[in-house]
C-alpha cells in the first residue's frame, strides 16, 4: 500500500488575530485531520504587514513547519537576517540572487520515509516589485529539487486569478499542489488538476472577519473614499482560518485529494 503524506497550507496569517487563531487551532487540527506537515503564508504576521523572527518563532513554536511570504517580506528590517538563518522562513524563489534566504527547501517529514520541498514564488502582473518570470523560474527550481523528492508544494503569491491558474496548468503533473494567496479572499475552485496537481487559486487569510482584508474597516474606507493616505491597523475580533488539506502519494508525488479547511471563532 503507498504511502500517503497529508499536508495542510494555512492561508496569510494577518497579525496577532490570526497568529492567536495558528496557536489555538492548530494543535487539536493537526490530530483531528492527522497532519504530516503544516505550511502557512506568514508575510503580514507582524502587525498585519511583514514578518519578524518573534512572530515567525511563535508560528513555529505552534506546529507549522514552514513558512512562506511574498511581496511584504522586507517590509520588517529584520526579516533580512530572519531569512538568512532560517531555513524554514522563505522567500519568493524568483527574487534576485542577492536577497537572502531561500526560495524553497527540502524538509523532513516527521514519522514518515519521505521528504517535502516548499517552494515560494511570486507573480508579475498588477505585483510589485516585478520579479523575475515565474515560469522559467518553476523550471530552474524544478531542476534541484527532482533528485531530493517528488512531493512539491508551490505556494504561487499573486494578485491576478488568470495568472495563478496559467501558472497551475504550467506545474500540472509536476509538483504535487499549487496553492495561491496574497489575495487574501478565499476562492472555491480547489480542484485535481487533468495531470494530478491540486490547485485553488487562493486559500484566503487567517484574520479578522469583521475587517477588510485583515486591516480595521474606518482606516480602508476613509483611504477609499478621500484618496489621502491613513495608517491601517489590524483590525480584531471574531476570527476565520482558511486553509486547505492535500493529500498526497508520497512516492509519485500526485495529490490524491484537496479539501477547504476553515475555522472560525474568537481566539483572544
Amino acid at each position: 500500500m503507498a504511502e500517503t503524506v497529508r499536508i495542510l497550507f494555512i492561508g496569510d496569517i494577518v497579525g496577532r488575530p490570526g497568529r492567536n487563531a495558528v496557536q489555538k487551532w492548530l494543535p487539536s487540527l493537526r490530530k483531528e485531520l492527522y497532519l504530516d506537515f503544516v505550511i502557512a503564508n506568514g508575510e503580514n504576521a507582524a502587525g498585519g504587514i511583514g514578518i519578524t523572527e518573534g512572530t515567525a518563532k511563535e508560528l513555529l513554536n505552534a506546529g507549522v513547519d514552514c513558512l512562506t511570504t511574498g511581496n511584504h517580506v522586507w517590509k520588517q528590517k529584520e526579516a533580512m537576517q530572519l531569512l538568512a538563518r532560517e531555513n524554514r522562513v522563505l522567500r519568493p524563489a524568483n527574487f534576485p540572487p542577492e536577497a537572502p534566504g531561500s526560495g524553497w527547501v527540502v524538509l523532513s517529514v516527521k514519522g514518515k520515509s519521505t521528504h517535502i520541498a516548499v517552494v515560494n514564488i511570486m507573480g508579475q502582473v498588477f505585483m510589485k516589485p516585478i520579479l523575475d518570470c515565474p515560469f522559467k523560474t518553476l523550471d530552474i527550481v524544478l531542476e534541484q529539487i527532482h533528485p531530493k523528492t517528488s512531493l512539491i508544494v508551490v505556494d504561487f503569491h499573486a494578485e491576478a486569478t488568470s495568472e495563478k491558474q496559467a501558472f497551475a496548468y504550467y506545474a500540472d503533473g509536476r509538483v504535487t499542489a499549487v496553492v495561491g494567496t496574497h489575495t487574501h479572499v478565499a476562492t472555491a475552485d480547489e480542484r485535481l488538476m487533468p495531470k494530478g496537481t491540486a490547485f485553488i487559486t487562493d486559500v484566503g487569510m487567517t484574520g479578522a472577519v469583521e475587517s477588510i482584508i485583515g486591516m480595521r474597516v474606518n482606516e480602508v474606507l476613509y483611504h477609499f473614499t478621500t484618496k489621502l493616505p491613513a495608517k491601517f491597523e489590524v483590525a480584531t475580533g471574531k476570527v476565520k482560518m482558511c486553509a486547505v488539506l492535500i493529500e498526497a502519494d508520497a512516492e509519485t508525488g500526485k495529490a490524491l485529494s484537496i479539501q477547504r479547511i476553515e475555522r472560525e471563532g474568537e481566539v483572544g
